[in-house]
């Protein structure tokens, strides 16, 4: 590389640095298609993380525009952005970034796998959490193929150099998920939100235009959405309860013992991915907000 070239790349890295680790803090980002994926997904998990300490921070790799019966468009994408934002505030993460990419016609292109490479970089992620690639939605599979696609990369520095490679690969977790083909979700690990859960959903009222509009339309039971804010937020707590699996209890079970596991009534599962870094049972439970 010509010294020019290299001063070139050493002042981008000087204008966009990534974050940096702070004492033990971990820093978690959590990857979805739309403004309101990463909180179904790992919400409970991530209001945990923050109340340690840790720095998490949600992307959605578009910016939501298609998702509404009648509203769409750039208008729909601001209403969506700030719904994040308010919904980051709620969580209390570090971060809501919603990238501008159209909702609906995401794919795994070189142009999104390098915004997705800096985005874990610029993070300095120790964990990275992304849907599975096998999803009803083509946004989602996408969204899952693209960051399996980054995983390695974020450590070449010859891939996307106008951002400076990690030292070291992130741990990929799945979210869980309910589709069994080509092959069901495994939970590696699973966090006890039965404390928590209130507070996501809470956090997940921000998102008014999908949780009481646009996702009830869909299944069509908007009659159904009450009138008054805080029957509201009970019935989205209702709705949005996921019965727990045998195979996640017995992953309860594993990290907090027969006890708590069998009280639990809600939790948030994860597999880990084959691509970046593989720690051990005992390393993969340090990395999340388990009582030890």
């Amino acid at each position: 590389m010509s010294l020019s070239a290299s001063l070139f790349i050493a002042l981008l890295a000087l204008a966009s640095p990534p974050v940096t680790a702070q004492d033990d803090a971990l820093r978690i980002l959590v990857i979805g298609a739309h403004p309101d994926d990463c909180d179904s997904c790992a919400g409970g998990t991530a209001i945990q993380w923050a109340a340690r300490g840790h720095q998490v921070k949600f992307l959605s790799l578009t910016n939501g525009d298609a998702g509404h019966q009648s509203e769409g468009g750039g208008a729909l994408a601001r209403r969506r952005r700030a719904e994040a934002k308010e919904a980051g505030r709620r969580f209390g993460i570090a971060e809501y970034q919603v990238l501008d990419n159209h909702d609906g016609e995401l794919e795994p292109t070189l142009a999104v796998r390098h915004q997705v490479i800096r985005a874990i970089r610029r993070w300095n992620a120790d964990v990275v959490v992304l849907p599975r690639p096998n999803d009803y939605h083509p946004d989602h599979r996408n969204t899952g193929l693209v960051v399996q696609d980054s995983a390695y990369m974020v450590i070449v520095p010859n891939v996307t150099p106008d951002t400076p490679p990690l030292a070291k690969n992130p741990v990929f977790v799945y979210c869980q998920d309910r589709f069994e083909r080509p092959n069901p979700f495994r939970p590696d690990i699973a966090v006890d939100i039965s404390s928590v859960y209130e507070k996501k959903i809470h956090a997940m009222d921000a998102h008014e235009s999908q949780f009481y509009e646009w996702l009830p339309w869909t299944a069509g039971r908007l009659d159904q959405v009450p009138e008054d804010p805080s029957e509201r937020e009970r019935w989205l707590g209702e709705v949005r309860s996921r019965p727990i699996t045998a195979a996640v209890r017995a992953a309860l079970e594993n990290v907090y013992g027969p006890e708590q596991a069998a009280a639990a009534s809600e939790a948030e599962a994860f597999e880990l991915c084959e691509y970046g870094r593989q720690p051990n049972a005992t390393e993969l439970r340090g990395l999340f907000p388990i009582a030890r």
